[in-house]
């Protein structure tokens, strides 16, 4: 995945809402999550509480195995998945989600989305629907569905729409 380049041209690619059509599946995306990916994270949204970067913590008083992920930073990965499927011009609207099981340190990630839908809103605006689910091995952790702007052209950006014509 990491895909925001066309091959190794390292053009930037965006892709339109004409490019994708229900039923389509997202390229899958792996990560092997370290104490420092969760740590980081837990850092990076304010996150002070030590179940997420005090190991004894965490498996003495929680009774988890380790420190786990927190939930900003599981947004931003799913957040990071999405936008680097579209590309710059993909614009986030609504991304809900429902956390099932923890992730670790020493465990992979994997990132599977398909396309649930296409729709133009009465601005013209074009999103997408889709659904994601978070692997490590065969446990679902997190389930998610996001709605995201794509240029409806290649002329077209999501990220000029503003007031009335944003209607995420």
């Amino acid at each position: 995945m990491g895909t925001a380049t066309n091959g190794s041209s390292g053009a930037v690619r965006n892709l339109t809402a004409g490019e994708v059509k229900a039923g389509d599946p997202m390229p899958a995306y792996g990560y092997d999550v370290s104490a420092t990916t969760v740590i980081l994270g837990a850092l990076a949204s304010r996150d002070w509480r030590p179940m997420h970067h005090d190991r004894d913590f965490a498996i003495h008083r929680n009774g988890t195995r380790d420190i786990f992920m927190n939930t900003p930073n599981l947004a931003a990965w799913f957040e990071k998945y999405v936008t680097d499927w579209t590309g710059p011009k993909g614009r986030l609207a609504r991304l809900k989600f429902r956390m099932r099981d923890s992730v670790f340190p020493g465990e992979r990630m994997e990132f599977h989305g398909k396309v649930d839908g296409v729709e133009t809103d009465d601005t013209g605006c074009a999103f997408v629907r889709a659904t994601i689910a978070l692997k490590v091995g065969d446990r679902v952790c997190t389930e998610c569905s996001a709605r995201v702007a794509l240029p409806s052209s290649a002329d077209d950006n999501p990220w000029a729409r503003k007031g009335d014509r944003w209607k995420p």
